[in-house]
């Protein structure tokens, strides 16, 4: 069971030897799928506080997150140096999720502490925290998945130098091979 565990972890990081941005993207499909999975929550909050623009910053944020992971995917082609352009089209929705979730964290927080009719964020509206906080981690994580995208040239050379070789039995006691076609 043991070896048959290390030489799993052993193919996962020979993957990652050979594709080491699929951390980036790891961390940018977690914060899409956190994202997704309390968007009930997020249009709940939009629903009752209806801010200017809260609903098209709940929709870009869906949508170029759909689009910054296929631009991501599009950026390093299979054997084949970085796509320079999609990389920065990677980057440019990056930041426009950033901007969205500083957005509508700002809309929510206008309308928690607002001097009329302020919304009280618990009781039968504590989904508005939840999605104050949604908004909050996604903006974390995307913001640690460009910074793993950016540095990943710096990182992704430590990374290629994990030993990933299979010690063989037996390997030890070979003698050198004579390839000079005399006969003894």
């Amino acid at each position: 069971m043991a070896g048959r565990l290390r030489e799993f972890c052993r193919k996962r990081l020979v993957g990652l030897k050979r594709k080491p941005q699929i951390i980036a993207m790891l961390v940018l499909v977690i914060a899409y799928l956190y994202y997704s999975l309390n968007l009930s929550q997020i249009a709940n909050t939009t629903a009752l506080i209806n801010g200017p623009h809260m609903g098209l910053a709940e929709f870009a944020t869906m949508l170029f997150s759909a689009l910054g992971l296929v631009s991501f995917l599009n950026s390093f082609p299979h054997r084949k140096k970085a796509n320079v352009p999609m990389l920065v089209l990677t980057f440019v929705m990056i930041g426009i999720l950033i901007y969205c979730d500083l957005y509508y964290g700002g809309r929510i927080t206008a309308a928690i502490t607002r001097a009329e009719s302020p919304i009280s964020p618990t009781g039968k509206n504590a989904f508005v925290a939840v999605a104050q906080g949604v908004v909050k981690t996604h903006m974390v994580l995307v913001i640690i998945g460009a910074a793993l995208l950016a540095l990943l040239p710096a990182y992704a050379p430590i990374i290629r130098k994990i030993n990933t070789n299979i010690e063989v039995a037996g390997n030890s006691e070979m003698g050198a091979i004579d390839i000079s076609g005399e006969d003894a």
